[in-house]
């Protein structure tokens, strides 16, 4: 090999290698899981990194404004943060979004929204 291809070899190497450290030090992408409802409603719970923490967003879709839902998210059965949400346009849907502790080791988080007239989602996820 001449010198010039071997600065072309070793450029082009560095280049390809040097993004490679920042690609591996990102961490897991996020999770998304579909949620099981009663009725028409859809929900979803994605969770994403978040330095050290985790943000949780739990989306609940009813198609109607004005419907409030009791929601709670948890991790082995204790309870992370709960409230109340009521749907709002124009999709008639809420989301919550929280920023919960990490633990050691992977993180399954539940999201569930109940109504009074017993409509209810759930959704798993983990990260």
């Amino acid at each position: 090999m001449n010198k010039a291809t071997r600065m072309a070899a070793a450029v082009l190497a560095v280049g390809v290698m040097a993004p490679l450290p920042m690609a591996l030090a990102k961490g897991p992408a996020a999770v998304t899981a579909k949620g099981t409802c009663t009725g028409n409603t859809t929900a979803k719970l994605k969770l994403k990194p978040d330095n050290g923490k985790i943000e949780v967003a739990f989306e609940v879709d009813q198609n109607r404004n004005g419907v409030r839902w009791h929601w709670g998210l948890s991790r082995a059965g204790a309870t992370l943060r709960s409230g109340s949400s009521v749907t709002v346009a124009p999709s008639g849907s809420f989301t919550v979004r929280r920023i919960v502790t990490n633990t050691p080791g992977p993180d399954r988080i539940t999201a569930v929204a109940t109504r009074p007239n017993g409509a209810r989602c759930v959704a798993v996820a983990t990260i």
